[in-house]
């Protein structure tokens, strides 16, 4: 039996929800594939729902949008209990210029510069409807929502940023980088463990319970 994914995330990335689907012949009810399944699957992933879906439904190609968080711990002392589940940076950032260079992704880009050189997708070109960062104690939350992203898209933009906030570059930096597609001039990919898929998109004639 072959699972199709909305997305698939890089080693040490997390998952808050995922969306799958899958071709069957075999006739049971919703509540029967989720407790048959859990009851297969480790600890660490648990299926919340089942649901039959049309023919044309595609758990990848019918998403209309995916949001990615990064949890950033901006503190002189890495995280502990949580080493696994934040990622970390040493010095102050200035949250306001990481801001305004977020901003300027935002739109319909030719994301050349922020894809890895292992990147599989046809086009460079995705779009990116909303870019926000939170902020609350020591903690900085960038929350980008779009259409679609490139492998390691969101990691490469996180180390950008980064870069604004400690002011190794100004924030219209980022719109230089877009321009130039040219990933060797960006920033270092940031590390895999703050990251998080958080929400993906359908219309709602799917009538899926997201």
């Amino acid at each position: 039996m072959e699972i199709t994914g909305a997305g698939r995330t890089d080693r040490g990335v997390h998952a808050r929800l995922q969306v799958a689907h899958f071709d069957t012949e075999a006739k049971r009810p919703p509540s029967a594939w989720v407790r048959g399944v859990n009851a297969l699957l480790p600890d660490a992933v648990a299926v919340l729902w089942s649901q039959e879906v049309p023919d044309d439904f595609h758990a990848r190609f019918s998403a209309r949008a995916r949001t990615y968080r990064y949890q950033l711990l901006n503190r002189p002392v890495r995280p502990a209990l949580e080493a696994h589940y934040l990622g970390w940076f040493h010095q102050p950032l200035d949250v306001d210029k990481m801001r305004a260079a977020a901003a300027l992704f935002v739109g319909e880009h030719d994301f050349s510069a922020f894809r890895s050189s292992e990147c599989q997708a046809k086009s460079p070109v995705r779009t990116i409807h909303e870019f926000t960062i939170e902020t609350s104690k020591d903690r900085i939350d960038l929350v980008v929502r779009a259409n679609a992203f490139l492998h390691h898209m969101v990691r490469n933009l996180v180390g950008t940023l980064v870069y604004v906030g400690k002011g190794k570059h100004p924030p219209q930096w980022a719109r230089e980088l877009l321009d130039s597609r040219d990933r060797a001039r960006a920033a270092p990919t940031f590390g895999p463990e703050g990251l998080y898929l958080e929400r993906i998109e359908y219309e709602a004639k799917w009538n899926l319970p997201l």
